[in-house]
């Protein structure tokens, strides 16, 4: 999966909303190829309340992760702020899917549930730490069960492990590389066009 997460255009640093901005339309995006992989590899995952479920749960995952990294910048003010409109961004995202497709409650009543998510997740991943590689095995252990809650009972055992060794990992690795392209100052130069073929 690629994905593009470098500033072309030079001017003043983004602001932790900008790049928040930026970073959940990517973790979206992350969320549904996991999706994909999972329904590849023979998972149910049925169009509806499981597959909003699945997203959800992913969605509340990267976001968390993402806040870990910020904070790590050492700046708690720009970390509550980026963080909070993460949240809202990717919530928006996912509320605004829910909403076209299963009805039954307004986009606006979608997003305060999955915000209601991230609040618990992160109470349920704050005894877990963010090493140098990332989260620690039991951050991920911990968030392959609350997937597999979301997924067919005959499923359930299989999808942890598919999450912990192949989903997470992938979806994290993916993240990362995201956050540190949107968090570099500097302008990327945007790729030119490959020359033709020359005949010797």
């Amino acid at each position: 999966m690629r994905i593009k997460s470098h500033w072309f255009k030079p001017g003043t640093e983004k602001g932790a909303t900008e790049i928040a901005g930026a970073a959940g339309f990517i973790v979206f995006r992350i969320a549904q190829n996991a999706l994909k992989h999972m329904r590849g590899a023979g998972y149910e995952l049925p169009p509806g309340a499981p597959y909003f479920a699945f997203l959800a749960e992913f969605l509340a995952f990267l976001t968390l992760c993402a806040d870990r990294i910020a904070h790590a910048r050492g700046d708690e003010a720009w970390r509550v702020e980026f963080t909070t409109a993460m949240a809202n961004k990717v919530g928006g995202y996912l509320a605004d899917n829910q909403a076209d497709l299963l009805g039954g409650d307004s986009p606006e009543g979608y997003k305060k549930r999955f915000i209601a998510l991230v609040n618990e997740r992160s109470a349920d991943y704050a005894g877990f730490r963010w090493i140098d590689e990332g989260p620690e095995y039991g951050f991920v252990r911990c968030f392959g069960h609350c997937v597999a809650e979301t997924m067919q009972a005959h499923d359930q055992t299989w999808a942890i492990s598919q999450v912990i060794e192949c989903e997470a990992p992938e979806a994290v690795d993916l993240m990362r590389g995201a956050m540190a392209g949107l968090l570099d100052p500097a302008p990327r130069r945007r790729p030119r066009g490959r020359a033709g073929a020359r005949g010797e």
